[in-house]
């Protein structure tokens, strides 16, 4: 089902590239980041064009819950810790100047797109220290914050922090009226970049430019870079409900038992059921907010439902900057967690200065160079020892499912002529039947069977049951067939 937003805004068809072309800066990726990305570059003079592989805004930027705010869950004590006083500042800061950035694009341009200032909240349901220790992170670094008790959900909470002077908003009437100053090229896509001649290869024709920005919410390009070895991909779900009373705030909770919480109009957006992308097998994210949404607001209705899915780098903070240090013409922005909203903006302003060869203060936090193993052993270990296990998953795991065994709207793996099979039965009896080897790099795919979708556990490249290339890294003209 789609989004709210998506429910309510159309953008105007953009052609396909249809030939060759030079061009001073090409940005990959029509989403949020890449439109911001072309505005701010327009804004300084410098013209762009971005291209999309299917339409502007059909990824994950339709599927955001839209909260703007500087409050990313439980970070800031961790940031002091590993990075310094400083460096938190910095991402406090930057987070915290894009919230002002949105209102002043917003009053400029003259966009009614349901933005409102309100504060935000992260709770815990068991525990004081975790958000009693961001609390004082928080008022370190400068952060407008209060420690609470109440919050005007009906549930009980231990601790609450509020992060005063937030906001959200409607994503997609927003980027309209932004997307339309910008050159667009729709369903063109990149398969590949030739570092060496600074041009993007698309399946529509060649792209030479100065510069070249890729903001594919994850990167399609493996080497340099390596993406796929500091990321891993998790899907959120929400529930557009009506009939729930109405509130002010945006809330997130910190356990697996907190959601989040934030109105639009006559609705409450409710969601959570978060799991790494490939371990919804058995389809139950919904029905774990269905029934929690009917515990905490009994007399709610369902209107919407969606999912979205989201980079998460090694020490949760983006990667917005050089590619690579060996590829100083070639950007990225990517890794952003939950909070698409701030940390595209983020990377607006970050990448559009780094062109214009000035000195972002706030740019040495989200460095992608600040990459180490070592200080991040452990959840580089986590991620490796996940993707290594899906790596050898089609070598060792031998099912003894046969077709007939998959029922009517199922989708199983099966063992079939010696081959690893994906197969999905349609509520009629129709059978499709794809490879479960991931084009991206040979992880097996799992059955999503909230999405009726192949994904990838180890870096969230995703499929419809017929093996269309729906997202992610594997390279879009690769299907499963």
């Amino acid at each position: 089902m789609e989004s709210i937003w998506k429910s309510e805004v159309d953008f105007k068809k953009r052609k396909s590239l249809d030939k060759d072309i030079e061009c001073d800066t090409v940005i990959i990726g029509g989403g949020i980041a890449g439109l911001l990305i072309g505005y701010m570059l327009r804004e300084c003079g410098i013209e762009s064009i971005i291209i999309d592989a299917k339409l502007i805004c059909s990824g994950n930027t339709k599927n955001t819950t839209a909260k703007i705010t500087s409050q990313h869950e439980l970070i800031y004590d961790n940031l002091i810790k590993e990075f310094g006083e400083e460096k938190a500042k910095h991402y406090a800061l930057a987070n915290e100047e894009a919230i002002k950035k949105y209102k002043e694009i917003i009053e400029k341009e003259n966009i009614y797109c349901d933005f409102k200032e309100t504060d935000a909240y992260v709770y815990s349901l068991e525990e004081n220290k975790p958000i009693e220790d961001e609390y004082n992170a928080a008022i370190k670094l400068g952060i407008d914050a209060e420690l609470i008790s109440e919050i005007p959900l009906p549930i009980q909470i231990k601790k609450a922090l509020k992060f005063k002077h937030q906001a959200q908003f409607n994503p997609l009437e927003f980027l309209k009226p932004i997307s339309e100053k910008l050159t667009v090229y729709e369903n063109t896509k990149a398969t590949d970049i030739d570092i060496h001649n600074n041009v993007v290869v698309t399946d529509k024709g060649y792209i030479s430019a100065k510069r070249i920005i890729v903001a594919t919410h994850y990167p399609f390009f493996n080497i340099p870079g390596y993406y796929f070895l500091k990321m891993h991909q998790e899907r959120s779900y929400v529930l557009g409900l009506e009939n729930a009373p109405d509130f002010d705030g945006m809330y997130i909770g910190i356990e697996d038992n907190g959601y989040s919480y934030r109105t639009y109009k006559d609705l409450v957006l409710f969601g959570g059921a978060n799991q790494r992308t490939g371990e919804n097998e058995q389809g139950t994210a919904y029905e774990t907010l269905r029934k929690a949404a009917k515990e905490i607001f009994p007399n709610c209705k369902e209107r919407y439902h969606w999912s979205a899915q989201d980079c998460v780098s090694l020490d949760n903070i983006p990667y917005i900057g050089h590619y690579s240090t060996k590829t100083p013409n070639i950007y990225v922005a990517t890794g952003f967690k939950k909070w698409g909203m701030t940390s595209s903006m983020v990377s607006a302003m970050i990448i559009s200065d780094m062109i214009r060869g000035i000195d972002n203060e706030y740019a040495d936090i989200f460095s992608p160079s600040r990459f180490d193993l070592s200080a991040s052993m452990k959840n580089a270990g986590n991620d490796m020892a996940k993707t290594a296990k899906n790596f050898i998953a089609q070598k060792i795991h031998v099912p003894n499912e046969y077709l007939d065994d998959v029922k009517n709207g199922e989708g199983k793996i099966i063992n079939y002529e010696n081959k690893k099979v994906g197969v999905y039965k349609d509520v009629k009896g129709k059978i499709y039947t794809v490879s479960t080897k991931c084009p991206h790099l040979g992880c097996e795919l799992k059955w999503n069977a909230d999405e009726f979708t192949w994904d990838c556990p180890c870096h969230g490249s995703r499929f419809d049951y017929e093996g269309k290339w729906i997202e992610g890294p594997a390279k879009p003209t690769k299907s499963l067939k």
